[in-house]
C-alpha cells in the first residue's frame, strides 16, 4: 500500500522531473497519469495539512477523525495490551473539499465501508505501530478519493454495422434455414 505523504514509502511512484519533491505521479490504466500534491513530511506521522488530490478533491483534517482500537490477529501480548489499529472516519457527505460528483462517487466506491450518513470508515491494523497504521489508513483513503476524482469515461459512440456485414449475416441465416428445412421428414413419393 502506498503512502503519499511519506517519500520513503513511495517505490511505485516516480518523482516528476523539474517538480518539487512533494509532487507525485500515479500511473493509471485508463489515463496517462494522475497528479496529486502531498505536503512535505519528515516522518510518516499524521499531518494537519490538507491532502490535495485534484482541483475537485481536497481532504481537510477537520473532516477526519481517528479512533485507536486493538488489532485482531496474532501478536501475543502486544496485540492484547496496545491499541495500534486505526479506525479512520472521513465525513464525505459534509466534506467541503469534495465536489458533488467526487463525493457521490467516493461514497459509491466505498461500498460497505460507507455508513448511511455518508461517513467512510477505514480500518488499518496491518502493522505493529500506530504511526504505520495511521499512514496506511490515510493512504487507503487518499487512493479511494483519487479513484473517485478520476474523470468519467467518454460516452460510447453509437455505431451501425456495415452494409456488407448485414448482407453476410442475412446470407448465413438463409443458409442455416435451408439446412434446417432439409432435416425434416422425407415424404415417400
Amino acid at each position: 500500500m502506498w503512502t503519499p505523504w511519506c517519500w520513503a514509502q513511495l517505490p511505485a511512484f516516480s518523482r516528476l522531473p523539474n517538480k518539487p519533491a512533494r509532487m507525485f505521479f500515479l500511473p493509471g490504466p485508463a489515463q496517462p497519469g494522475l497528479f496529486f500534491w502531498a505536503p512535505p513530511r519528515q516522518d510518516c506521522a499524521m499531518s494537519d495539512d490538507d491532502i490535495i488530490i485534484s482541483a475537485e478533491a481536497v481532504i481537510r483534517p477537520g473532516d477526519l477523525r481517528e479512533d485507536f482500537i486493538r488489532a485482531s490477529g496474532p501478536g501475543g501480548q502486544n496485540v492484547n495490551k496496545v491499541a495500534t489499529a486505526v479506525q479512520l472516519r472521513f465525513d464525505a457527505a459534509n466534506a467541503e473539499g469534495l465536489s458533488g460528483r467526487v463525493r457521490a462517487r467516493a461514497i459509491r466506491l466505498a461500498g460497505q465501508r460507507a455508513t448511511k450518513d455518508g461517513v467512510i470508515v477505514i480500518e488499518a491494523g496491518r502493522f505493529r505501530t500506530q504511526e504505520q497504521n495511521r499512514a496506511d489508513a490515510r493512504a487507503r483513503l487518499t487512493a479511494l478519493v483519487a479513484k473517485a476524482a478520476e474523470p468519467p469515461p467518454p460516452p460510447r459512440k453509437k455505431t451501425k454495422p456495415s452494409k456488407g456485414a448485414v448482407e453476410r449475416r442475412l446470407k448465413a441465416k438463409a443458409g442455416r434455414s435451408t439446412v434446417k428445412k432439409l432435416r425434416g421428414r422425407v415424404d415417400g413419393e
